[in-house]
C-alpha cells in the first residue's frame, strides 16, 4: 500500500473528515488510493496553540505511530494567491488545518475510509510502501538464490571465484538482478521492512574451519509478543516461522546450520552467532565478515 506520513493532529483530523486536503511544499503526480499515517512526532507547541485547529478535535484520540485511514488522492493543485483567497473564504475549517502559501501545492483527498483496525508502523518521508510480512515474502518469490560478481555477472553456484569477486549487492540491485545470497537478500528484506514498527534485527552465524568457512544470515521480526524467522533464502526453510521467544529461534536455527549446513561435522567452539547492523553496500566477501564480526555476539548458553 502507499503511505503518506503527517503530523498528529492533522492525520486524525483527515480520517474524522475534517480535514481533506493536506498542503505540502512539493508536487506529486501520483493518483489513487493513499494511506494516512501518524508520525510519532509530538505536537507542535506552535499547533498547539492554534486553538481554532485544536477545538477541531474535540477530545479526539490521537493516532501516534498508525497508519489509521485510506483515501483517493484525486489532484495536486499549485497554490495561487486566488486559490488560497478562495479557501480561506468559503472553506475556513480546511484553511486552519493547512499551511497556505502561494507556491506550495494542495493533496486533494476524496472517500476517505477509517481502518478498523490501525496498523502500527514507523512511516517514512514522502510517499511510502507498507508491506506486511506475507506480502514480502510474495515479493521475493522471484529472486534466485546466487551472486554477482565485480564485472555484473551472475553466479548461481558458489565456487572457487567467489571470494575474491562477489559484492554486495543493494536491494535495488537484487530487484533488478532478480538474485541474491542469504546476504544480499536480508538487505532485500530489510528494505522491504523498514516501513514496519517490528522490532527487526539481523543476524549472521558461521562455521570457522580451514576451508569454506560456511555461513547464513537471517532475518527476524517481532510481532504481538511473539518471534518470527524470515527466511527466503535457504530454500528448504523458506517461510515465515513463529517462536514464543528470540532464544528459543535462535537455538533452532543454529541446529539447523549444524544439520543441515555443516552435516553435523563441526567443532563446537568454531560455531559464532552475531547480530549485525545495516552494512554497507558493494563490499567484498572479506569486507562483509569484517562488518559482521563487529557485530553482537549471541550467547545462546545463557
Amino acid at each position: 500500500m502507499k503511505v503518506l506520513s503527517l503530523t498528529e493532529p492533522y492525520a486524525t483530523l483527515i480520517k474524522e473528515k475534517k480535514k481533506r486536503i493536506e498542503t505540502r511544499s512539493w508536487k506529486t503526480n501520483y493518483r489513487g488510493e493513499l494511506y494516512i499515517h501518524a508520525s510519532s512526532t509530538k505536537i507542535s507547541g506552535e499547533t498547539k496553540s492554534n486553538k481554532e485547529l485544536m477545538l477541531l478535535l474535540d477530545n479526539l484520540p490521537l493516532n501516534f505511530g498508525h497508519i489509521i485511514c485510506k483515501c483517493n488522492l484525486v489532484d495536486c493543485v499549485y497554490m495561487t494567491k486566488e486559490y488560497i483567497e478562495n479557501i480561506k473564504k468559503n472553506n475556513y475549517q480546511e484553511y486552519i488545518c493547512g499551511e497556505y502559501k502561494e507556491g506550495r501545492y494542495a493533496w486533494v483527498l476524496e472517500n476517505i475510509t477509517p481502518l478498523k483496525t490501525p496498523i502500527k508502523a514507523k512511516g517514512q518521508l514522502n510517499i511510502w510502501q507498507f508491506y506486511n510480512e506475507f506480502e514480502i515474502m510474495n515479493l521475493m518469490k522471484n529472486i534466485e538464490y546466487g551472486w554477482i560478481d565485480k564485472n555484473k555477472t551472475k553466479h548461481t553456484i558458489i565456487d572457487e571465484t567467489y571470494s575474491d569477486n562477489y559484492i554486495l549487492q543493494s536491494p535495488k540491485e537484487v530487484i533488478k538482478n532478480q538474485i541474491g545470497v542469504c546476504w544480499d537478500q536480508v538487505e532485500l528484506e530489510r528494505y522491504y521492512f523498514k516501513g514496519n514498527d517490528y522490532n527487526i534485527k539481523t543476524y549472521f552465524i558461521v562455521h570457522y574451519d580451514d576451508n569454506k568457512c560456511p555461513t547464513h544470515t537471517f532475518l527476524t521480526f517481532e510481532k504481538n509478543n511473539k518471534y518470527y524467522w524470515f527466511e527466503h533464502a535457504w530454500e528448504k526453510f523458506r517461510g515465515i516461522h513463529e517462536y514464543n521467544t528470540q532464544k528459543e529461534l535462535l537455538i533452532d536455527i543454529k541446529d539447523k546450520f549444524i544439520k543441515y549446513e555443516l552435516n553435523n561435522n563441526y567443532i563446537k567452539e568454531n560455531i559464532i552467532l552475531r547480530e549485525y547492523k545495516k552494512p554497507k553496500y558493494h563490499i567484498t566477501v572479506q569486507e562483509f565478515y569484517k562488518h559482521c564480526e563487529n557485530g553482537t555476539y549471541i550467547d545462546l548458553k545463557k
